[in-house]
């Protein structure tokens, strides 16, 4: 059986999957004793937080089952996308195929959350103290799906930048 090049990269977005439900549910199955748990002094913590809402807590002071709605529907429509993209795209770069699968594995991750939990679970904090100046300090809380789907899209990026396409001659 001959497996298209493309799909061969569905092995990353399982591995995403996994390993953001295994995290949540370890996070989860703790007593709110243990947070927040400091890793690295004023760098590094573990903490508990549900997000109803999307990327940076938008939509996340609404309480409307709508809201709740169009969320998974919306993420059930660009999963839908992003598999298909992953599964018909021709000639694409294996940077293009590793940042759609990525992709794929953190909206995936989340969406579970958003069906079970009504909100997606972030535990991991991190303090950016290298900079001169942050505008995120701590940065948004996130979780391993997160970022599945910010590493994907920086592939992405540097695929349309670095790999443009050639126009076909016709």
């Amino acid at each position: 059986m001959i497996i298209p090049g493309r799909i061969r990269w569905l092995w990353l977005t399982l591995i995403v999957v996994l390993l953001d439900r295994a995290t949540k549910a370890w996070i989860e199955s703790r007593s709110l004793t243990y947070f927040p748990h400091v890793v690295i002094p004023n760098w590094f913590s573990i903490i508990l937080s549900r997000n109803p809402g999307i990327a940076f807590s938008f939509f996340s002071n609404s309480s409307s089952i709508w809201t709740r709605v169009i969320l998974i529907v919306g993420s059930v429509l660009i999963i839908g996308l992003i598999a298909w993209l992953l599964v018909a795209g021709r000639d694409a770069s294996a940077v293009n195929a590793a940042g759609l699968a990525l992709l794929l594995g953190g909206a995936a991750g989340n969406l579970t959350d958003r069906i079970v939990h009504g909100a997606v679970t972030d535990f991991l904090e991190v303090w950016v103290r290298f900079l001169p100046f942050s505008l995120f300090n701590p940065w948004p809380t996130f979780n391993i799906a997160d970022a599945g789907v910010t590493i994907g899209a920086l592939l992405l990026l540097y695929d349309v930048i670095f790999h443009p396409r050639k126009a076909k001659q016709g």
